[in-house]
């Protein structure tokens, strides 16, 4: 009498593992996606509406991900499928910790203004003169938005105003100078009493125009700025952030 042995087959077949298999190609794909569309655009690859696709389909597949991770981790425990709950888990994780600089991003955005000119000095806003063509030729423009944008300025970040530096001008613009090559902006022109230079974002490489003004006053030097992002309704935050490390970095250098 012939015998046949039975293969053993694991509880619950193939699925948990091919559930996970997807859910990390879902994760590999929106962590390429999200990660890759900022030196795209930035590389000229893509255009910025493209750009944007891209981080939309990402956060959609690392959705996905999840989803699938969840399914699998549930049929894995009920199934006794240890290594497939394992990746399921890891892939959760994965996901939980790509989507977290967005959710951040969005977050932000929503407890900001949609402004994107910030100033220490709303009444008279420091001139760009060195880079007023390229920002005329700039989606957002060279002049100041006005007293709209000043008011909603005010409310958002009532602690950018102007710094006074008990130091001589020749003093204070050697120091703005030095914090401005030091934070990687690429300086247009310097006069005795003025600097003009870019700022490029990490990771779009999204430029942002910044002009330093120098104001002798009665006790020391008046230091007023402005940031300005070329493209964009909102900076989520970007221009106040930069002025207020800036002129903290500043009067730290000078003490």
């Amino acid at each position: 009498m012939t015998m046949q042995l039975k293969t053993a087959h694991p509880r619950g077949g193939r699925w948990p593992s091919v559930l996970a298999g997807v859910a990390i190609l879902l994760l590999a794909a929106a962590a390429l996606m999200m990660a890759g569309s900022g030196p795209a655009y930035r590389g000229n690859f893509i255009t910025l509406g493209e750009a944007f696709n891209w981080l939309r389909y990402g956060v959609y597949a690392a959705g996905g991900a999840v989803a699938m991770s969840v399914i699998a981790l549930l049929l894995s425990m009920f199934t006794r499928r240890f290594t497939s709950a394992l990746v399921a888990s890891l892939v959760i994780v994965g996901a939980a910790a790509l989507l977290f600089i967005p959710w951040q991003h969005w977050q932000r955005a929503q407890q900001v203004p949609a402004i994107h000119d910030i100033t220490t000095d709303t009444q008279n806003p420091p001139v760009f003169e060195a880079l007023a063509n390229a920002r005329e030729v700039a989606p957002n423009g060279v002049d100041y938005p006005g007293e709209t944008t000043a008011q909603q300025q005010r409310e958002a970040y009532p602690n950018i105003s102007s710094l006074v530096l008990n130091e001589t001008p020749q003093t204070v613009l050697a120091a703005a100078q030095a914090e401005a090559e030091e934070a990687g902006w690429r300086i247009t022109r310097i006069t005795d009493d003025h600097i003009e230079a870019t700022a490029t974002t990490r990771w779009f490489g999204f430029q942002d125009d910044v002009v330093i003004r120098l104001t002798e006053v009665e006790n020391g030097v008046q230091v007023d700025m402005r940031s300005a992002s070329r493209l964009g309704a909102s900076d989520v935050g970007t221009n106040a952030a930069r002025i207020a490390e800036f002129l903290s970095a500043l009067e730290a250098r000078l003490k």
